[in-house]
């Protein structure tokens, strides 16, 4: 295995990660933005008012972003497991 290799694979997983990641992340952001409006609005200062809409839209995203990202982590499984093959012993 040469550097380049190595680089193109460390690339190809991080691209992975933030596909996986980013629709949860921003649908999280959202929705803490829009909860934050709403508690700085009616001065409501709790804690936990903030924690259950946010679980609850991260879960909402993932029953309908569900088989894609499942799709997505077993071509990247199927891309490295094909690469390890080719690769041969070190």
């Amino acid at each position: 295995m040469d550097p380049s290799f190595v680089l193109a694979l460390l690339q190809e997983s991080l691209n992975t990660t933030l596909h996986l990641a980013g629709p949860l992340l921003g649908i999280s952001m959202v929705v803490g933005l829009l909860v934050s409006v709403l508690q700085a609005a009616t001065q409501i200062q709790e804690m936990t008012l903030v924690f259950v809409p946010k679980m609850l839209a991260v879960f909402a995203a993932l029953l309908i972003c569900g088989a894609w990202m499942l799709d997505v982590i077993a071509r990247f499984t199927v891309l490295i497991f094909n690469l390890v093959a080719t690769a041969g012993p070190a």
